[in-house]
């Protein structure tokens, strides 16, 4: 028994610094959602933001054993966001191109602004559930009951990493709104984020075992994490780095 709980104590922690960064991505999202809003209405669509992302992510706890069968709904988060990743990068493209003659974008207003925010919490909902099931799965199970057709102990597992990944959220979303007004050029690496979290869910959908375009065993194999997390964090400090040399040029 014994062996067992230092095993699950084992999945939480590693399961907590996994929501945590996809909590941090989803909180990147929003700080560049919010960006354009004044103030006081930034931080109304931010506490909407995470209200959403905590319903979704409850939503799609509970839910995850039905989700799982369907590979559209992944392919729909996949596109989602690297439409908003690539649709973002070209306007700012074009804003920043002194030879393109252009209107200046017309930014979306405070409730369209919170739609667009709450499908993005929508799509890392779905993808913080994978990751978290595919930890979970591992762990031996605990108990004879079962919730939302995932086993009782598993399920709390993945309960008490969705909870801290959101409490790390509520904080850190804050401070990126306030990194990216510090720090415009920054917006371009978050966008970046944005589309390879986009590639990863991908990455997903085309190894669903209703499609299997590629092996089903791809997406959980290590080559493919690390390859994911050395981008992920490369796009961090490479942007971080010359968003700060951007800033000291002006």
């Amino acid at each position: 028994m014994e062996a067992i709980l230092l095993e699950y104590a084992w999945v939480l922690i590693v399961l907590i610094v996994l929501e945590g960064l996809l909590a941090a991505d989803n909180a990147v999202v929003m700080a560049v959602m919010v960006k354009h809003l004044p103030r006081l209405e930034q931080k109304k669509a931010l506490f909407y933001g995470l209200l959403g992302a905590f319903v979704f992510r409850f939503a799609a706890l509970f839910m995850i054993t039905v989700l799982v069968n369907f590979w559209q709904i992944q392919a729909i988060g996949a596109v989602y966001l690297l439409f908003i990743a690539v649709k973002s990068i070209m306007d700012q493209r074009k804003d920043d191109n002194p030879d393109v003659e252009s209107k200046p974008r017309k930014q979306s207003g405070f409730w369209m602004t919170v739609l667009k925010v709450e499908l993005a919490d929508i799509a890392f909902a779905l993808d913080s559930m994978l990751a978290a099931v595919a930890l979970a799965v591992t762990l031996p199970e605990l108990g004879d009951f079962h919730i939302g057709g995932i086993n009782g102990g598993q399920f709390i597992v993945m309960l008490l990493g969705g909870i801290i990944g959101l409490i790390i959220m509520r904080f850190a979303a804050t401070q990126f709104v306030k990194l990216l007004q510090k720090y415009p050029s920054l917006e371009t690496a978050a966008f970046l984020i944005v589309g390879w979290v986009g590639v990863k869910l991908a990455v997903l959908t085309l190894a669903h075992p209703k499609l299997q375009i590629i092996d089903e065993a791809f997406p959980h194999s290590t080559v493919w994490k690390l390859t994911f997390w050395i981008v992920l964090v490369s796009i961090i400090i490479l942007g971080y780095f010359l968003g700060v040399r951007s800033n000291k040029k002006k």
